[in-house]
């Protein structure tokens, strides 16, 4: 299992509107696909998740953050 200190995309104040971000839908969590795109809304609350931040894409997709490609900090 990994440590959220070593994952971003488990740290909310790491992804912010706009970023490019990986995800893995609900229906995904069984094969590990990634989905890419842009980030709309920012689901989960709380300051971190052990399975990642959970997003809207622009495109309506909902997931967990795997990776942060694209405006992280």
């Amino acid at each position: 299992m990994r440590d959220t200190a070593t994952k971003p995309g488990s740290i909310r104040r790491n992804i912010q509107l706009s970023n490019t971000v990986d995800i893995v839908q609900k229906r995904d969590q069984r094969t590990g696909k990634l989905t890419r795109g842009v980030v709309k809304d920012i689901l989960t609350n709380s300051p971190s998740h052990p399975h990642g931040i959970k997003v809207r894409l622009q495109t309506g997709q909902v997931g967990r953050v795997q990776t942060i490609i694209k405006g992280a900090k």
